[in-house]
């Protein structure tokens, strides 16, 4: 394990991101700081039991507003910690600084710098051999290792970090990789990769509802696939602030407070007009006003054949698209982005709630063909080219295959496993 380290530095003063390179099972990967900053923000850890390195009980009430300007990562945390004498605790607010080790507070000098003064909690990745952070004047800052809290392996998450981020990556590595397998293996490798993203999804679904419930976490996912790639966590951060019975209760003026919430967080640059998040927002809000029931309508396609119920090679996907789109949707959601949505979000929720229902026991079967044979969603240009040149995909009797949702996550995938020379 190499460490990369950083010079200390003022919190005016631009500073890279902070990485740890690590060697896992398929090779080396790198996990930066800032996916450990959107693992805390999305609570993607085991809540139940947390100690403290001190050995003390922390109760965490709210993970904070994400912050990505100067000063600590996320403001307004709320979280009490038992007393030696077990008293109840009590509740305190403040800031939570996020670091993959308990020393990098010291190369940052956050701890000479007044703009960390408010923190309360000190986050890290990996395991501390210190009881306490030292804040300004002898502060004694309590100190959360997330390392054994995690929900899955950390090369997990950096893959699946990996693939939101491949769109600078040269899909020329991709195209070298697929050279190199013989054409009667492709299909099989295209299938591994496939079922190892149906699984991080679903993983990732099934927690979600451990921590939000079924509600809270389909009004997250819906807002987090908004988001697109540059604005995912901004949209998080909205769903954290904003629960689904405030916009319930708000109407669609609620998207311009939404807004207000990540100001100056949102990236704009490079988005296609009609992406902004602001008009997302508004569109969002529009759905939850015209159909403030939609997770439980969403739930009740357990039952529709095909989806949670046998026979998904007859299903009628166009019928059923137009259903959703409109019980469930209001129409506000079309084109590729519903397909998006569709498939990394609502079917891998479906897929995690079908496991705990006993009326729906045995169809994630059902939904994972379903997500397999769907059509594609948002996808970029040269990959759909690449996998025509490669002939991946089913065969639709026309001059290329049909390339279908299952097929394009093997392909993202398996580049997402694919490292830098």
């Amino acid at each position: 394990m190499n460490d990369i380290p950083r010079p200390a530095a003022p919190s005016d003063l631009p500073v890279p991101d902070a990485f740890a390179e690590l060697t896992g099972l398929h090779g080396a990967f790198v996990f930066p700081e800032l996916l450990l900053q959107q693992i805390w923000l999305r609570g993607e850890f085991d809540t139940s039991e947390l100690r403290l390195r001190d050995g003390r009980r922390l109760h965490l009430k709210k993970r904070g507003r994400w912050n990505r300007l100067g000063g600590p990562d996320f403001h307004d945390a709320e979280f009490g910690i038992e007393n030696t004498s077990g008293a109840s605790p009590e509740f305190v607010r403040g800031d939570v600084e996020v670091h993959l080790r308990a020393q990098d507070w010291d190369a940052h000098g956050h701890a000479r710098d007044p703009a960390y003064a408010g923190v309360k909690l000190h986050v890290v990745l990996f395991p501390s051999g210190r009881s306490h952070t030292e804040g300004m004047a002898g502060a004694r800052i309590p100190i959360l290792e997330l390392l054994p809290l995690l929900e899955k392996d950390i090369e997990a998450y950096a893959e699946e970090a990996a693939v939101e981020g491949i769109a600078g990556r040269p899909f020329s590595q991709l195209r070298a990789a697929l050279a190199k397998v013989p054409v009667d293996h492709l299909a099989a490798h295209v299938t591994l990769h496939s079922s190892r993203r149906w699984d991080a999804k679903s993983q990732l679904a099934r927690r979600r509802i451990e921590c939000l419930g079924w509600e809270g976490a389909c009004h997250q996912s819906a807002l987090e696939v908004l988001g697109y790639r540059p604005n995912r966590a901004q949209m998080l951060a909205v769903a954290e602030a904003l629960p689904l019975e405030i916009w319930r209760t708000a109407g669609p003026s609620i998207a311009e407070e939404a807004w207000s919430i990540q100001a100056g967080n949102w990236t704009q640059a490079g988005v296609r007009p009609a992406n902004l998040p602001r008009r997302r927002l508004a569109q969002y809000a529009r759905w939850v006003s015209a159909r403030p029931d939609w997770p439980a309508r969403l739930r009740s396609l357990l039952s529709v054949a095909g989806i949670g119920a046998p026979s998904p090679a007859k299903l009628n996907r166009t019928a059923l698209r137009k259903t959703i789109l409109e019980d469930v949707c209001a129409g506000e959601l079309g084109g590729t982005r519903f397909d998006t949505w569709w498939c990394d979000a609502a079917l891998p929720l479906l897929s995690a709630a079908s496991s705990n229902d006993t009326e729906s026991a045995g169809s994630a079967q059902h939904l994972r063909d379903c997500w397999l044979a769907w059509p594609l969603g948002d996808a970029p240009a040269e990959l759909v080219k690449l996998a025509r040149e490669f002939g991946v995909g089913t065969p639709s009797g026309k001059d290329h295959p049909n390339l279908r949702q299952g097929q394009l996550q093997g392909l993202l995938g398996w580049l997402a496993t694919i490292r830098e020379a």
